[in-house]
């Protein structure tokens, strides 16, 4: 069932990972149980474990984060701007968790044909100019 649902959320995170974690790059030539087992031992931060909790990023990476937001506020009380609150500094952890979906929805095109990328390649740069 765990890997049914991994397979149908995202095929190419889990070989990814398989490949990345056990060295199996042909999950399919593999006894079914297998490669059931393998995919459930995945690490809690691999691709398709993070796709499948919709985390944008790992726990680590959030912890260390959140940490240096806290910081940089604490050193930020103690300037000018601090004690008349002004210029906050913005969140890392907060651009963290939302860059990942800009970058997902606004960022990405797809082309059908080298002729398709050419001309929005070329119709970019000439707004650019």
């Amino acid at each position: 069932m765990i890997l049914a649902g991994m397979l149908r959320t995202d095929e190419t995170a889990l070989i990814c990972d398989l490949a990345e974690t056990y060295g199996v790059l042909d999950w399919k030539a593999l006894p079914l149980t297998t490669a059931a087992a393998l995919s459930a031992g995945l690490r809690d931060n691999s691709r398709i474990k993070m796709k499948l909790s919709g985390q944008r990023i790992d726990s680590d990476t959030a912890l260390l984060a959140a940490a240096v937001d806290r910081l940089t506020t604490l050193v930020w009380f103690k300037t000018k701007d601090g004690v008349n609150n002004r210029n906050r500094p913005g969140s890392i952890l907060s651009r963290l968790m939302a860059e990942e979906e800009k970058h997902g929805e606004k960022d990405c095109r797809t082309f059908r044909t080298p002729e398709e990328f050419e001309a929005a390649r070329r119709k970019a740069l000439n707004r650019e100019v």
